[in-house]
Formats: C-alpha cells, sequence, structure tokens
C-alpha cells in the first residue's frame, strides 16, 4: 500500500482488511473509521479475534473495557513506535510521532512477534 493510500483504506467503510508485515499476514483488521467507532473501540467486549485500527490516534486508555489489550502505536508510515499491554481500567500517554492506534487481545502481539520498528500494511477488498 502506498503511502499516499493509507488515508482512503483507513476511513473506507466495509471489506475485509488484513493486518501484514513483510507479506505475512498478522490478522484480520477491523478499522473505527468514524468519531463513534474510534470512542468506542473494544467497549463492551469480553473477547476479540483480530485487530483494531484507530486512526487518527495517539492515546488510548481502558476504561470500561473488560479485557487486557495490546496497544501498538503507529506512525503516518505504519511503523511501530511502541507496545505495550494495558490492564482495564488504565489511562495512556500519548506518543509522539503517534498517528494509529492498533489494539488486539492481551498476548496477540507476541504470537505475531510484533515489534516496535516493523512496518506493518493494511490490505484487502
Amino acid at each position: 500500500m502506498a503511502a499516499g493510500d493509507r488515508s482512503d483504506w483507513v476511513t473506507a467503510r466495509g471489506g475485509q482488511r488484513w493486518l501484514v508485515r513483510k507479506g505475512d499476514v498478522l490478522a484480520s483488521v477491523e478499522v473505527a473509521a468514524s468519531l463513534f467507532a474510534r470512542s468506542k473501540g473494544l467497549l463492551g467486549r469480553a473477547t476479540f479475534e483480530g485487530a483494531m485500527l484507530l486512526p487518527r490516534t495517539r492515546a488510548v486508555h481502558t476504561l470500561g473495557i473488560r479485557i487486557a489489550i495490546d496497544v501498538a502505536f503507529l506512525d503516518a508510515d505504519f511503523a511501530v513506535l511502541d507496545t505495550c499491554t494495558m490492564q482495564p481500567w488504565r489511562i495512556g500517554l500519548p506518543r509522539r510521532h503517534g498517528r494509529y492506534v492498533l489494539e488486539a487481545e492481551a498476548g496477540a502481539f507476541e504470537r505475531w512477534q510484533l515489534r516496535a520498528g516493523d512496518i506493518l500494511e493494511l490490505r484487502g477488498d
């Protein structure tokens, strides 16, 4: 995906998207394109398969979330700036140069071996 195409990918509605690193599919991705979807995030979910991408986001919280989550902060080029695991009822600090946040159920990033410096892509319909 070219850098100029990212805004179209993250704001387009519908279609299946996949999180990819170096040609390997890591997970299906749900894009929270609207303000409402970003605000809701993973609230109310007891489990979550795949990942959720939050565009135009530099920080997240887990207030009201019932599960621990892995959080990756991405720059404008989808490079992973930092990752952490957040327990329920925590408030995270914003990451400088962050443009997107990727969330998954705790333990997913370890399974995917996702690390700072990784370059991710979105692919799909």
